[in-house]
């Protein structure tokens, strides 16, 4: 036991089981309140005392009302003292030379304030025949030795005089608890080997474990909600079957980012304006296999396999130059590529980042990340995706989906997804979809009947809504809170996606 808890048992004992306030305690008020709550806690675990805090107001004086004290009177004071004791009427400027810049037009403001001083012309002139009482000087040393003062109107003008500052003292309530005593009982944490073989465990007398108190949370990484999101989109694509492509290549050719999905080279999509073209390097080699190279300059300048065509001069330099992927559709071009050699039904997906040049705002980056499905499969039509996409979204917790007709280069038909949003009351678009053209299809090797059902969505929007986030600058980027990182659960997609 230490002799600060035995001095606390023993004023409680002599206090008939109460120390009121340990402030005004003889023993207890030599030791500052942090000391006190240590020690307090440690005996209130053992259930010998409990406590309560007492909190105070404390007023302290300034330095300039220290000086006050010290010199024996305030401003006000010595500026009348010193008008009363002159022979002949004291001018402002003699006033302020005699007492100083810093008591001389203090003093006078508040001698004029109480009407002790008047003026005649530039001259000051004593309105009372004796000096007045420096009630100041009598608050200001009343609150140096007690703290306080009755007056709340005085302490209001001493606080806007700058004279007086509030701070808190802190001292406890102590009573008696249900196992209090004058001696501390040593408490065993462990049981030793010794204690064992001397059987001594049998007579001691242990600390109760404290099953309500939790562990150091141990320091480890956490998940970015939107790795967590991804986590469960990935999660229904393996439940449906399909297959994850490699998604790890950011820098690709206008080759396979436009040309093999029949972007035409003039399209607005292909400006700098909305796309990242590498400096260096700023063009790659030729694709190996000439057939489809010339494939893919056929169907676009001249038309085949049954197309027209764009009909327009297709430039090797323009498909060779190097992009930042503006969708995963790319690595899709590439898979279906692949598939022509061994050609069968397949299901495939991707999520990883895609890169617009596009201004950014509350709902746009210059890049994101983007999920994409692809269905191969023989004579399959524009009803399978419909119904694919009413299961697909269905696990989501997202039902009752409607279709809109749209355009994109490389599907056909084409068609915008939306979802109905509870929160917002309106429909909102989830997804695009299409069926993939034959020209980009047939370009590759792949049989006619072979068709191919794509589908894409953005991976923010949808974690955005599950989070709450209204801004996606705070989701990814520079400003993102490591605690909102860390704090946010795993992602299960279900009805409060859309709702």
């Amino acid at each position: 036991m230490s002799d600060i808890q035995l001095d606390i048992l023993k004023a409680v004992d002599l206090s008939n089981g109460v120390v009121a306030n340990t402030l005004n305690d003889s023993i207890l008020s030599k030791y500052d309140a942090a000391t006190l709550h240590s020690n307090l806690t440690s005996l209130w675990s053992k259930d010998m005392i409990v406590f309560s805090k007492i909190e105070l107001d404390h007023w302290i004086l300034t330095d300039e009302a220290k000086s006050y004290i010290t010199n024996g009177a305030t401003p006000e004071i010595q500026v009348v003292d010193l008008v009363l004791k002159s022979l002949s009427n004291l001018s402002i400027s003699d006033l302020n030379s005699n007492l100083g810049p810093s008591i001389g037009p203090v003093g006078q403001g508040k001698a004029f304030k109480n009407k002790w001083l008047g003026k005649d012309g530039d001259k000051l002139v004593a309105k009372v025949d004796q000096l007045p009482q420096d009630t100041v000087l009598d608050e200001l040393k009343l609150i140096e030795s007690t703290g306080s003062l009755d007056d709340k109107k005085e302490l209001t003008e001493l606080k806007k005089r700058k004279l007086i500052n509030l701070t808190k003292i802190i001292g406890y309530k102590i009573e008696k608890g249900v196992k209090f005593s004058l001696e501390i009982a040593t408490l065993e944490t462990d049981i030793t080997s010794d204690m064992i073989t001397k059987d001594t465990w049998k007579d001691a007398q242990f600390k109760p474990y404290n099953f309500n108190s939790e562990g150091v949370y141990p320091s480890s990484g956490a998940l970015h909600p939107l790795n967590k999101v991804r986590e469960e989109f990935r999660q229904i694509f393996f439940s449906m079957g399909f297959t994850e492509m490699p998604s790890n290549q950011y820098v690709e050719t206008g080759f396979w980012n436009f040309d093999t999905l029949f972007v035409p080279q003039q399209h607005p999509a292909r400006d700098l304006q909305d796309t990242f073209y590498l400096k260096d390097p700023k063009v790659a080699k030729k694709p190996e296999d000439e057939q489809y190279w010339n494939n893919i300059k056929q169907v676009h300048q001249d038309g085949k396999f049954g197309s027209i065509g764009y009909r327009y001069p297709w430039k090797a330099d323009e498909s060779l130059r190097m992009v930042l992927r503006t969708h995963t559709t790319a690595i899709s071009s590439n898979m279906l590529f692949q598939l022509a050699k061994d050609p069968k039904p397949t299901r495939l997906f991707s999520i990883d980042r895609v890169f617009r040049n596009e201004a950014v705002d509350a709902t746009h980056l210059a890049e994101f990340h983007q999920i994409e499905g692809v269905i191969a499969g023989y004579d399959i039509t524009l009803g399978d995706l419909i119904g694919f996409m009413d299961d697909f979204f269905g696990k989501m917790g997202v039902d009752n989906l409607r279709f809109k007709s749209a355009y994109n280069p490389y599907t056909e038909p084409s068609l915008e997804i939306f979802a109905y949003h509870k929160g917002l009351g309106k429909w909102v678009e989830i997804g695009n979809s299409g069926m993939f053209r034959p020209e980009m299809l047939e370009s590759m090797g792949l049989p006619k009947n072979l068709r191919v059902l794509g589908w894409g969505l953005s991976l923010e929007r949808p974690t955005m809504i599950k989070y709450g986030v209204s801004n996606i600058r705070e989701l990814l980027g520079h400003k993102v809170s490591l605690d909102f990182i860390e704090s946010n659960p795993a992602a299960r997609l279900d009805e409060d996606l859309v709702g």
